[in-house]
């Protein structure tokens, strides 16, 4: 299926909406490395705010303070979670396994 063609006006109001999502994706990633936020009551968010349910939950636990590509794999690993899944397709099993995984 070919892509949809844009106007210059769709295609620059398109690039200011994805530039805004990620800065607000990184904003959420700050505040969970200041302790700001933690990852049970982000992940709460999930499904309900669109900013959350779009991160991946790799991306949001390498927030964490001690938390490196590594540890974060194995994680995943041991929740069963895939290193591509997002917050908001997280099902409540593994929500659960990797809030006890955190403890």
């Amino acid at each position: 299926m070919a892509l949809p063609t844009l106007t210059p006006e769709q295609r620059a109001e398109a690039l200011k909406k994805a530039a805004a999502a990620r800065t607000a994706r990184k904003e959420l990633r700050d505040s969970i490395a200041r302790g700001e936020q933690t990852i049970p009551a982000v992940l709460d968010r999930a499904k309900s705010d669109t900013i959350v349910g779009k991160t991946k939950v790799a991306d949001l636990l390498k927030s964490l303070p001690g938390y490196g590509p590594a540890k974060v794999s194995a994680l995943l690993e041991q929740t069963g979670i895939d290193a591509s899944r997002r917050a908001a397709g997280l099902g409540e099993r593994q929500r659960q396994a990797l809030l006890d995984a955190l403890k």
